[in-house]
């Protein structure tokens, strides 16, 4: 397949063992903005192949937890982590909570979750936004607070209503497009960093 150009990033993963090459757009989020720290607990949505646990498990520590859902399996072993095959549209989260022995508040949700690409430009936008209301409906329900959300968005219209939406319940917000992101990408990372849950 032409889009799996073996590139510089695709073979710094191979060589340092990551499921993905997404993982340094993870690496360089959290190098410039801080997200995880020791004993974090995270919510990988989408995690599928698993590279985004695979660096989160690293920083954490054997303390710390991840909890990686996706609607397909995730072929890693990680010793402060679990995987588990669901739909986030239909998740029962306390049933999962239950399986997985990983219970919220999370310290990080993050998500390089994407919809099956039709090669539509405005559907695949549409279900990206979709996805994308789904892991933020998620992190307010999940997050401690605080706490950082990562996510990614193909870009369209829907960026500022995302950005908006976050600078209401984040002390920070940030947009990145990085460097480990192809040329020929539509998608860009918002970064939500210090929630601020309201108090009940």
């Amino acid at each position: 397949m032409g889009y799996q150009k073996k590139d510089y990033y695709f073979r710094k993963a191979k060589q340092e063992n990551y499921a993905a090459r997404s993982v340094f757009k993870l690496q360089e989020m959290d190098q410039r903005f801080k997200i995880f720290r020791s004993k974090d607990r995270v919510l990988d949505l989408g995690a599928a192949p698993g590279s985004w646990s695979q660096y989160a498990s690293g920083k954490i520590g054997f303390e710390g937890r991840i909890l990686g859902i996706d609607l397909q399996l995730v072929e890693l072993s990680l010793p402060n982590g679990i995987f588990l095959v669901q739909d986030l549209e239909t998740i029962v989260w306390e049933d999962v909570f239950v399986d997985s022995g990983v219970m919220p508040p999370f310290d990080v949700v993050i998500s390089d979750m994407a919809p099956q690409t039709t090669g539509v430009r405005f559907v695949d936008q549409a279900r990206s936004s979709e996805l994308c209301q789904l892991v933020v409906a998620t992190a307010d329900r999940f997050l401690k607070r605080q706490g950082h959300l990562v996510f990614k968005l193909f870009q369209s219209e829907d960026l500022e209503m995302f950005r908006a939406l976050l600078k209401k319940n984040y002390a920070r917000v940030e947009i990145l497009r990085p460097k480990g992101t192809r040329k020929e990408s539509k998608e860009i990372f918002l970064v939500g960093l210090n929630f601020l849950r309201k108090s009940k």
